[in-house]
Order: C-alpha cells, then sequence, then structure tokens
C-alpha cells in the first residue's frame, strides 16, 4: 500500500510526507521567516474568511474549469515556482511537472529549479518560467532565452526577495544542500556556495544573497518588458499602490503574496492584502494569489475576495515527498474535489458564481 492510501487531506499529505524526509529538510520546507508569525497569520486569516452559501440556485453539477493567465486550467490553480525540488524526491520538478500537466493546471518552473528547464520542458503541460533577477544581467538574459525556447507562456518575476530572510530552522540546522541537489539552471559552479557549511548559518541562503541583485526597481521592469515577448506576472505584491503601478507597467498579472511567509515576519497576511489589490487593479490585470493554501475551500475563499486563481506551494511539496509524481497528483486530486465539493454546497455552478459570493469575515 502506497503512504498516499491513507491521505484524505493536506494535512494527511503533510503528517505522512513528515515521516519521511530527513528533519532538515523538512524543515527548510516548513519553515518561515523571523518568528515564523506570517505564516501562522496567513493560515490564520483564511480560516476567520467564512463564505455566504446560496440555495435554490439550480446548479447542476461545479464546473472547476477556467481561464487562467490567457490560458485554461481544469482548476483555478496553477503550481507555485518552487527551489530544490529533487530534495523531496529524486524525481523532483520532473514529476512535479507530470502531475500538474496531467491535472490540468500550469507548472511554474523556478530559476533555483534543480532539473533545467528543457528537461521540464519535455514532460510539462503548460509552463511558466519564474525569474529571480541574478546580479549578472547576462545570465538574466539568458533564462530568458531559454524560457521562450523552451515553450514558456508567461514569465513571474518574484520581486519580494531583495535579500533572503533570516530563516531560524534553517540556520540552527546549518542547512546545506546535499551535493546531489544543485541550481541546474544556472552555470556549473555558480550554486558551490550553496553546498558549503556555515556554523550557525543557511548556506542556501549564503548562496542566495550572492547571487541576487538586491536593488531591482520599476526601471529594471521596463527593461525586463522590452527583452521578452511573455506575459509578465508580478509575484510578491501586497500593496494597492505597487499593484497599480505594476498595471501602469503593462504586467498581465499580480500574485498577491508574502512569500508563503518565509521573507518578513510582519508582514500582511495575503488573504488581507487581496481584497484591496483586487479593487485597486479594477480588472485591469488578473489578480493571482497564494500563501497558506491548503484545501478548496481556501480556493473558494481566494476567488470569493476577487482572484483569478491561486498558486499552491508547500502541499504540493509534501505530496512531493510522500509519493513522487502520484503524491504530487494525490495533492491536486484532493484539491479539485474539495473545490468542487465546496462550490456545490455553496450553489456555484461555475467559476463567475464562485466569484460573487458573498464573505463574513469573523
Amino acid at each position: 500500500m502506497n503512504a498516499g492510501d491513507a491521505a484524505v487531506c493536506v494535512a494527511d499529505v503533510e503528517r505522512l510526507a513528515g515521516d519521511l524526509l530527513p528533519p532538515d529538510i523538512r524543515d527548510f520546507v516548513a519553515g518561515g521567516g523571523g518568528d515564523e508569525s506570517a505564516q501562522a497569520a496567513n493560515r490564520a486569516c483564511l480560516d476567520r474568511v467564512r463564505l455566504v452559501p446560496r440555495v435554490l440556485t439550480s446548479a447542476d453539477g461545479a464546473d472547476t474549469a477556467g481561464r487562467l493567465l490567457h490560458g485554461t486550467a481544469a482548476m483555478p490553480v496553477a503550481v507555485a515556482p518552487m527551489a530544490y525540488q529533487r530534495l523531496c524526491h529524486p524525481d523532483g520538478e520532473l514529476a512535479m511537472a507530470r502531475a500538474a500537466g496531467k491535472a490540468g493546471v500550469p507548472f511554474t518552473a523556478a530559476t533555483l529549479s534543480s532539473v533545467p528547464i528543457e528537461e521540464i520542458a519535455a514532460v510539462a503541460g503548460t509552463l511558466w518560467f519564474q525569474l529571480y533577477w541574478l546580479r549578472d544581467r547576462g545570465l538574466v538574459l539568458d533564462l530568458l532565452a531559454r524560457a521562450e525556447r523552451a515553450g514558456c507562456t508567461a514569465l513571474v518575476l518574484t520581486v519580494d526577495v531583495p535579500v533572503p530572510a533570516r530563516r531560524p530552522r534553517d540556520m540552527r540546522n546549518g542547512f546545506t544542500l546535499p551535493a546531489s541537489v544543485v541550481a541546474a539552471n544556472l552555470p556549473e559552479g555558480t550554486g558551490s556556495a550553496a553546498h558549503v557549511p556555515m556554523p550557525h548559518g543557511s548556506a542556501v541562503a549564503s548562496h542566495t544573497g550572492i547571487m541576487f541583485e538586491n536593488t531591482l526597481g520599476w526601471d529594471d521592469l521596463a527593461w525586463l518588458r522590452g527583452h521578452t515577448g511573455l506575459p509578465v506576472v508580478l509575484k510578491g505584491v501586497l500593496d494597492p499602490g505597487d499593484a497599480v503601478r505594476a498595471v501602469e507597467a503593462g504586467v498581465s498579472a499580480v500574485v498577491v503574496s508574502n512569500h508563503g511567509g518565509r521573507q518578513l515576519a510582519g508582514a500582511v497576511p495575503s488573504i488581507v492584502a487581496l481584497p484591496g489589490v483586487v479593487e485597486a487593479v479594477a480588472g485591469r490585470c488578473e489578480v493571482l494569489f497564494d500563501s497558506g493554501v491548503r484545501s478548496g475551500t481556501d480556493v473558494l475563499r481566494a476567488l470569493a475576495y476577487g482572484a483569478a486563481g491561486v498558486l499552491l506551494g508547500r502541499p504540493l511539496l509534501w505530496g512531493l515527498a510522500m509519493d513522487g509524481e502520484a503524491g504530487a497528483g494525490l495533492v491536486l486530486d484532493l484539491l479539485r474535489a474539495e473545490l468542487r465539493e465546496a462550490m456545490l454546497l455553496t450553489g456555484c455552478a461555475d467559476l463567475s458564481a464562485a466569484r460573487t459570493l458573498g464573505t463574513v469575515l469573523l
């Protein structure tokens, strides 16, 4: 019997995966920035959002399919960009991309993927590429060209990591990448710092600090748009004014995200920031949401608050660790079943109805 046979919700998957992973890798996946209060707040605030069901709607079934960032998806979910997935399973991003393709949702390949973008593209369905802005602009141009050649349909620029936050779990563990896991999209040797142990420090964070540009500005976004034909998504937006400026800069979407609580410990919970961003952009670009999503009901909460869809992160890493492609696929199947049930129980026949649901904040 596979471990996944005992899982009927994401919490089960997390528990089973946690039993399988080495403690330092489990902490790398689960941990957050500072005192991890942003993670706790993400979850607490999502739980405070209560949906107001409708009755007698004559809804015949619940269709979870719709459009997401100029494409179609079986549900309003995309796989969030997550680094070094071979930490959780030998197949890493290849398994995750295959699971996403079978589930009919986009997969976002990360700059710090442990599998090259070209290999991911060979097995993926809809593919997006996430860009971290590197100090070497030549490497940025190289990544853009490779993403376009690989058939990516969107570029997701992460903008909330000017510096990597202190993550106490990783620091206590002296977290270091094993030799078998590398930043496969970067030239050989550029990721060596991530493999050098640091007493009371994270080698992964050290590598990030060395490679990432920490003075990214709006002019750089304009430069980026001038060097790619892909639609640009800005990930890590919490301030409505920043969202407006992003629209004016020509982005196709923003992702309301506090990086899953892995950056600023005192950051506003993403679900709290979401309505203000939706109001500010006023339909001029898509608004996606992430941070804290653990169920189909959470997806419905985000839709009711005006999001076009959500990005799913940690639960998929737990699934990957539990049973590779099958485990990640199970998580996506669970999420779609829960979303469909939540839509039925609130009288929503489709995603358009879901986006007009009433909410109450406890």
